[in-house]
């Protein structure tokens, strides 16, 4: 008995030491996309002074695939060591356990919150061609025009298509959903007006709405984006439980020590705090919403539930 507990201590004294030196060797952050757009400049925009802060190397390593379960199977399955994180993006996150029917993976079980960085408004808007001018004026012309709206999006199972599945639950509209590869090509569709709406993150339509190739009728977030300052709120242009932002944070697998993931989360608190950083950001078109590993627990939880019922209502699976 008394061997017992002398070796408990002794192991528990040792997790201490290897904790206390986290960390001594470069860590990787895996991000689920490729190399391009919001979630990977995202990573490389913070990685920097993450690794200033920690004094070690951070690699950025994309593992793009599979709607983000190819990242988050590996990061699942990798040790607890805080050597290999995920950039997780909401969608994946929270959306992935309603849309796939057989995960590797579990967002509670298999992964520990470390931080939120960013959250991505999204912006529905309609090619000029449409006659209306207002999100109301929208939702009128769509019901008494049932067959005759479609709306493009970066791809089936995506925040745009689920958010966009939301607009229409609520307000009991008849849209088609059109999914491209990407967002370039669906904005392309729009503005060509074979596909008459779309909704999107600030940087995939801002040129097109500033050039009057769009008409942009609302911002579903809380507030007004500085790039896009005309433009209402969902709730200003009499929708507000229209909200629809993406956001990323970074995930650590489960059984992670917590002073490993609270050296992490320090790291990612001060370098969002960077002036630099801070300023590359929101440039990007993002905004900064630093939370700690409990609220982004809170969050992740709140949202499972949320988005599963409007995933499940409207039957979207990407399997």
């Amino acid at each position: 008995m008394k061997l017992n507990k002398l070796l408990l201590i002794g192991l528990a004294v040792i997790s201490m030491h290897v904790s206390a030196a986290y960390p001594d060797k470069p860590i990787t952050l895996v991000v689920p996309v490729p190399p391009g757009g919001i979630l990977d400049a995202v990573a490389r925009m913070i990685v920097p002074e993450m690794s200033k802060i920690l004094g070690q190397p951070i690699v950025v390593e994309n593992k793009a695939g599979a709607g983000g379960n190819i990242a988050a199977t590996a990061v699942a399955k990798s040790p607890a060591d805080g050597y290999t994180l995920l950039l997780g993006y909401s969608m994946f996150h929270v959306g992935n356990p309603s849309m796939y029917a057989n995960l590797a993976w579990d967002p509670i079980r298999d992964f520990s919150p470390v931080s939120m960085l960013v959250v991505s408004p999204h912006v529905l808007a309609v090619n000029p061609s449409v006659p209306v001018n207002t999100l109301q004026e929208l939702v009128a012309y769509a019901k008494a025009n049932p067959t005759k709206l479609n709306y493009a999006t970066s791809g089936n199972g995506s925040v745009p298509h689920i958010g966009m599945e939301l607009f229409k639950q609520q307000n009991h509209l008849s849209i088609t959903h059109v999914p491209y590869r990407g967002a370039g090509p669906a904005m392309l569709d729009v503005i060509a007006g074979n596909v008459q709406m779309t909704v999107a993150t600030p940087p995939s339509l801002m040129q097109f709405v500033q050039q009057g190739k769009m008409k942009a009728l609302a911002v579903a977030a809380k507030k007004r984006i500085p790039q896009m300052p005309d433009v209402p709120t969902s709730a200003e242009a009499g929708f507000p439980g229209f909200e629809l932002e993406a956001w990323i944070g970074i995930f650590a697998p489960s059984a992670t020590p917590p002073d490993i993931v609270s050296a992490l989360n320090d790291a990612a608190r001060v370098s969002l705090q960077n002036p630099q950083v801070k300023s590359a950001l929101e440039k990007s078109g993002v905004e900064l919403r630093y939370m700690n590993s409990a609220q982004l627990d809170s969050v992740v939880r709140k949202d499972i539930q949320y988005w599963s019922k409007v995933i499940k209502t409207a039957n979207i699976t990407v399997d």
